[in-house]
């Protein structure tokens, strides 16, 4: 261990020299987390209305304050005719528009259906989809307050109100806020991006330079240059997670419901699995143009693979199976869990067993790849 000690105090001695790669590990990830947080949102608010009251009466005119009340809502502009809608909606100014027919009042009045007609700028799907559920949620709520309103009005021996009470509860993040989901699948690509890259340059680099001829003359073996070469930037990559949980708290505010020393400990074997895959791609690269490109074709559909943003049950079944080898994919769960759940050791005992497995073969094509490189 004294080499490797040796090995770790020269690495150190690099990072502290080189003040550009500092920066890029320790401060990037801190900035990388605050776009990924606020740029990547999948809550949408403030949807653009536009309102046609044909009926103008006191009815009408309160259905259309209370749309535009909702925080998910709002009237950008009212039409005297139902056709100016394809102008709203072609020029983006509107994404949605209310059309409420004469006799919505005098319908209301009788007890019978009150339609009223939507129109929904579909171009955005994702936003699309959402719209319709809150629509879709805001006029349940207002029938029944309408319906309700009507029933008491009624004679006393029709005072009956028979629709059905839905009571939703939703677990783990009741506000359905996107920082709390957003923010734990961030800090997993972050740092786990940060690590591969990193070590992606780490031996390669010493190949240009020079410096590789004099490592292979050493006495030091392959596994001790691997241990040596990892420890550093795993302490890095430990101080980049501790500072996006300090982030976080001060920012951004998802919960933390688990455990902080198993979140950490997955933590360690998560970077020790990404610093692995980066001294892979450093050992089988020869410059580190060549370095940095094959970590960026790794990164990407580790990226897009791992769940972070598409749920994998939605994916088709090979690239499911693809997923399985992705150490990404299993971090997620877990961080998520620990986060949101308060998920303990037994909860992603399963996930965990998998990451590490894989966190062991990855080390060992590495090593053995570049011991054929020092042959």
């Amino acid at each position: 261990m004294q080499r490797v000690f040796e090995l770790v105090r020269k690495e150190f001695r690099q990072l502290r020299r080189d003040a550009n790669m500092l920066r890029i590990l320790l401060i990037v990830p801190i900035v990388q987390l605050i776009v990924f947080a606020y740029a990547i949102s999948t809550d949408i608010k403030n949807l653009r209305v536009v309102a046609c009251d044909l009926d103008r009466t006191a009815a009408s005119r309160d259905l259309v304050r209370a749309l535009g009340a909702s925080e998910y809502f709002r009237i950008v502009g009212h039409m005297t005719r139902p056709n100016d809608a394809d102008a709203w909606l072609d020029r983006g100014t509107a994404c949605i528009a209310l059309i409420i027919p004469p006799g919505f009042t005098r319908d209301i009045e009788r007890g019978q259906s009150a339609p009223v007609q939507i129109l929904l700028d579909g171009s955005d799907a994702n936003t699309g989809t959402v719209a319709l559920a809150y629509l879709s949620r805001f006029f349940r709520a207002r029938s029944e307050k309408i319906a309700m309103e009507h029933a008491l009005r009624a004679s006393p021996g029709r005072r009956t109100w028979n629709g059905i009470a839905a009571e939703t509860r939703v677990w783990y993040n009741p506000t359905l806020a996107s920082s709390a989901f957003m923010v734990p699948g961030a800090m997993c690509v972050i740092i786990g991006l940060a690590a591969t890259i990193a070590t992606a340059l780490a031996i390669v680099k010493e190949r240009e330079i020079g410096t590789i001829e004099q490592l292979i003359v050493t006495p030091i073996k392959s596994w001790e240059l691997m241990l040596g070469k990892t420890l550093p930037y795993l302490t890095v990559g430990l101080i980049n997670a501790a500072a996006i949980l300090v982030a976080n708290a001060l920012l951004f505010h998802a919960p933390m419901r688990g455990s902080l020393a198993l979140l950490l400990s997955v933590t360690a074997l998560f970077l020790v699995s990404s610093l692995a895959v980066g001294l892979l791609i450093s050992a089988l690269s020869r410059t580190q143009q060549e370095a940095m490109l094959t970590a960026f074709f790794f990164m990407m559909p580790n990226f897009l693979l791992s769940g972070f943003m598409f749920p994998i049950q939605n994916m088709p079944e090979v690239l499911q199976w693809i997923t399985t080898v992705l150490p990404l994919r299993y971090y997620l769960v877990i961080v998520r869990g620990v986060f949101m759940k308060g998920s303990g050791l037994a909860d992603v005992a399963d996930q965990l067993w998998i990451l590490a497995l894989l966190t062991v073969v990855i080390m060992l094509l590495a090593i053995s790849r570049f011991g054929k490189r020092l042959d």
